[in-house]
């Protein structure tokens, strides 16, 4: 029987369980195990499982969404890396370069509370955007939506009031013939110049409490139709997100560890 050692974080609600890559076996198959381990009821529960190594400079993540596929970032998560880092007594002089599957980002620490409650500042880049106005059709009716790339492929569906199917229409927004790689889905209204609601579908885990890169999403599409200016609060389920859009986009929001243990692989 092998033994996976594990340390539970979530940021704003969207669960991680963290493991130093080294404390996993070569021969593991890694989307098994993440599976396995991410399950609510015969594993410890979480929306991915991220293994985290040491790099220069920094630390470099690989992220695994709980039904085993891997995505390109979390911007969640990678505040949760930060964090898992602090934790294990990492110096990060306050800030620290993380290499996801998406690329290098930059992340200052913005507060510390006691010994494992975090507020960091996540530099996204600059998104991408292939269509500020799409119509797509969802659980029969017609969304205005907006498709862009912050890391990760994101659908901003727009809406005056949330329906009450909006986890039936995100969840076919999500495998829509538009995106034959899916895409994470988030339903937004706008409630003021700097202020925004959403719920969020991720593909790979399906709806979260908060998404760090779908409240990045939400928030360049909001910038770009002009219903929005930054900096932009994004309240969600979980609490809120911030972002600002300046030279780049940053991401701010809590990490928080919530405990360790050890995952009992057996095969």
């Amino acid at each position: 029987m092998t033994q996976i050692p594990f340390t539970k974080l979530h940021g704003a609600e969207n669960d991680f369980l963290l493991t130093w890559t080294t404390d996993v076996p070569a021969s593991a198959d890694l989307p098994d195990v993440a599976r396995r381990i991410c399950a609510r009821t015969t594993g410890f529960g979480a929306d991915g499982w991220m293994l985290v190594d040491r790099a220069p400079g920094g630390l470099r993540t690989r992220l695994f969404n709980s039904d085993g596929s891997e995505p390109e970032i979390s911007g969640n998560g990678t505040r949760c890396a930060a964090a898992f880092a602090l934790l294990n007594a990492d110096p990060l002089l306050g800030e620290v370069t993380i290499t996801t599957v998406a690329g290098p980002k930059r992340l200052r620490l913005i507060e510390r509370h006691g010994d494992r409650r975090f507020s960091f500042e996540i530099d996204m880049g600059q998104p991408v955007v292939e269509d500020l106005h799409a119509t797509l059709q969802l659980a029969g009716q017609s969304y205005d939506a907006t498709i862009l790339n912050v890391g990760n492929p994101q659908c901003a569906v727009f809406v005056d009031t949330m329906p009450l199917d909006w986890l039936a229409a995100a969840r076919q927004a999500e495998a829509h013939e538009r995106f034959p790689k899916h895409t994470n889905v988030s339903f937004v209204t706008v409630s003021g110049p700097h202020t925004l609601r959403a719920v969020f579908f991720e593909r790979g885990a399906g709806e979260t409490r908060s998404s760090g890169t779908g409240s990045t999403g939400a928030a360049v599409a909001a910038i770009l139709r002009e219903v929005c200016k930054s900096p932009v609060e994004i309240k969600t389920p979980a609490g809120n997100l911030y972002i600002r859009w300046e030279d780049s986009v940053y991401l701010t929001g809590p990490a928080e560890a919530i405990g360790e243990g050890r995952f009992f692989l057996e095969y």
